[in-house]
């Protein structure tokens, strides 16, 4: 895979992926690349500089456990507090929601997981519910 940066002939820059510098001229030659932006055609490379990252030492690869930036300790410290003061629901979550909204169960704090249709049917009838940024650690039961 070739990564370039893009210019039409209206001035619009962007970014795509090509399986090769020759597929890109393939496509370039057959007239099927167009601009993301305004669909003008005659799509050029621009002239860029190559993505060349200075060799690692053993020692300085990234640690996967720990969050690498600010925003990813955000989320992990947002995945800690939901994980420590919810109650994991499985695939129960809908239906757990829907008793705890219509007063069957004692309400509290649950996250789990919903298909898509579940979710929306939840907030069609107005149950508040808001999407995780993180998938659920699978729990035993």
């Amino acid at each position: 895979m070739i990564h370039y940066d893009l210019k039409c002939p209206q001035g619009h820059e962007f970014d795509s992926w090509f399986q090769s510098a020759e597929a890109f001229d393939a496509l370039r030659v057959a007239g099927h690349l167009a601009c993301a932006i305004c669909g003008a055609t005659g799509v050029e490379k621009r002239i860029m500089a190559p993505s060349v990252r200075p060799a690692r030492k053993a020692g300085d690869r990234p640690k996967l456990h720990e969050p690498q930036n600010e925003l990813e300790a955000a989320m992990a410290e947002m995945r800690r507090k939901i994980e420590a003061h919810s109650d994991y629901v499985g695939l129960n979550f809908a239906a757990e929601a829907r008793r705890m909204h219509e007063g069957e169960i004692e309400e509290r704090a649950i996250y789990g997981e919903a298909r898509a249709d579940d979710a929306r049917a939840l907030l069609e009838d107005g149950i508040p519910v808001a999407p995780l940024p993180f998938l659920p650690k699978r729990q035993a039961n």
